[in-house]
C-alpha cells in the first residue's frame, strides 16, 4: 500500500487544477509525466501542445470536448490530448470546473490496457477517485464547484 497525497497546481479562472503525488516520491504524477519528457526531442512538440491544452484549461474550463474518454465508462479518467499525438497525459475529470492531472507516457500501443506501465497509470487515477468518492462520504474530503478541500494522506 502507498500514501499519496493532492497538490493544487493552479487556480485558474474557471478551472481548478491538482495532481496527486505519492509520499515515497520527490515530485508530483505531473512533474514526473513532464520530467521524463522534456529534454526528449522526439516528444517535444507532444508534450509542449500538452502543456498549451493545460494553459487553456485552465482559462477556459476542463471542456469534455478537450479529452479522450479513457478508462470505464463509469469513471472520469479521460487523456490529452485528443488529436494525433504520441504522448498520452491521463487525468482525472471530475468536472468543467475541477482537473487532476496524472502521469503518461508515450503512446506505443492500440490501447493503454496493452501496455503495463500506461495501464498502471490509469489504474491509479481509478483508484483515486474511489478514494475520493469515500472521502466525500466519511466527510474527510469536500468538493465544492471549483475545489477540492482535504488534508488527507491517502492509503492506495
Amino acid at each position: 500500500m502507498s500514501e499519496m497525497e493532492l497538490l493544487l497546481v493552479n487556480e485558474g479562472e474557471n478551472c481548478t487544477l491538482y495532481t496527486i503525488q505519492f509520499m515515497s516520491e520527490d515530485k508530483s504524477e505531473f512533474e514526473r509525466f513532464y520530467a521524463k519528457f522534456k529534454n526528449d526531442v522526439e516528444y517535444d512538440n507532444d508534450l509542449m501542445r500538452i502543456v498549451a491544452l493545460i494553459d487553456k484549461i485552465a482559462d477556459k474550463g476542463a471542456l469534455e470536448r478537450l479529452f479522450r474518454p479513457e478508462g470505464k465508462y463509469s469513471d472520469g479518467v479521460c487523456a490529452l490530448p485528443v488529436i494525433q499525438s504520441k504522448l498520452r497525459l491521463y487525468c482525472l475529470r471530475l468536472s468543467d470546473k475541477i482537473l487532476i492531472l496524472g502521469n503518461g507516457g508515450a503512446k506505443t500501443t492500440r490501447t493503454y490496457n496493452e501496455d503495463d506501465v500506461l495501464k498502471g497509470y490509469v489504474i491509479t487515477l481509478q483508484n483515486f477517485e474511489k478514494l475520493l468518492k469515500d472521502g466525500e462520504k466519511d466527510g474527510s474530503v469536500v468538493i465544492t464547484e471549483n475545489t477540492i478541500e482535504t488534508d488527507k494522506i491517502f492509503n492506495i
